[in-house]
């Protein structure tokens, strides 16, 4: 008789425990829907990786500013560098991915990424730094709702605002003001792309004092902005006077 009145008090408990974490959960995931459609318009107030380089005392200068303060060097320059199939895939670039696969398993000491702004806009919002294969599935997760509820033009200002461009330095304003002193909307081409040729390693690659890396990076950094400056896709990103129906010809875009 204890036996069985044992048995069904672990089952009570099993089952209030269940309902508990599935309510838990429910919670979690409308929360987290309703952050995503409140930062299509609003920008985040922190991020993790801001946190931790807050905490860690690298410091944290940062300043959000809009899309249209940005300028269009500093948007052309990141697409450049970091993902100039921006405007044309969804996401993500699968080509891309598995080249970084198969060089991955050649080379397993030096690994190459393949993640294009919208997936590093979805890490640097919502996750951690790190290489886990959870972390990894949250971001493809971020990565579709973001594509689905900002848009192209609004990944591209919240990655603007939120990557680290420097020890401490988050987003292109703080950046401009940072190494150059003058507004992200001022910087020269010569400017946005070093910049933009230290973000694979912000804190290895610096732009004040300028790094080798940076340095020989930089020339084909503006190379590819002048390859992509007259793409009607990329026109649609970089400026704000440009209307649908007006778009300039189109020219091809290659990947990275």
């Amino acid at each position: 008789m204890a036996a069985k009145k044992s048995n069904s008090t672990n089952s009570s408990f099993w089952q209030r425990s269940f309902r508990f974490l599935k309510r838990v959960f429910l919670f979690l995931f409308i929360a987290q829907f309703i952050y995503i459609i409140v930062l299509k318009w609003v920008n985040p107030p922190f991020t993790i990786t801001q946190l931790v380089s807050l905490v860690t005392g690298e410091g944290l200068k940062r300043d959000y500013i809009a899309i249209e303060e940005m300028g269009s060097n500093a948007r052309l320059a990141v697409i450049a560098e970091e993902d100039q199939l921006f405007p044309d895939h969804a996401g993500f670039d699968w080509k891309l991915i598995e080249k970084a696969m198969k060089h991955n398993e050649k080379k397993p000491n030096r690994v190459r990424g393949a993640s294009t702004l919208s997936q590093q806009t979805a890490k640097n919002v919502f996750l951690w730094q790190g290489r886990s294969w959870f972390r990894k599935g949250l971001e493809v997760y971020f990565t579709k709702m973001i594509e689905w509820i900002w848009g192209k033009k609004r990944i591209l200002e919240v990655y603007l605002n939120v990557v680290e461009m420097g020890k401490g330095v988050y987003g292109i304003e703080a950046a401009a003001q940072q190494f150059y002193n003058k507004p992200a909307k001022n910087l020269t081409r010569l400017e946005a792309a070093q910049i933009a040729a230290s973000l694979r390693n912000p804190k290895k690659y610096t732009v004040k004092p300028l790094s080798v890396a940076v340095r020989a990076r930089t020339p084909w950094v503006i190379r590819q902005m002048n390859n992509l400056e007259g793409d009607a896709d990329v026109q649609q990103l970089i400026r704000d006077d440009v209307p649908a129906e007006a778009k300039p010809a189109k020219k091809k875009r290659s990947a990275k």
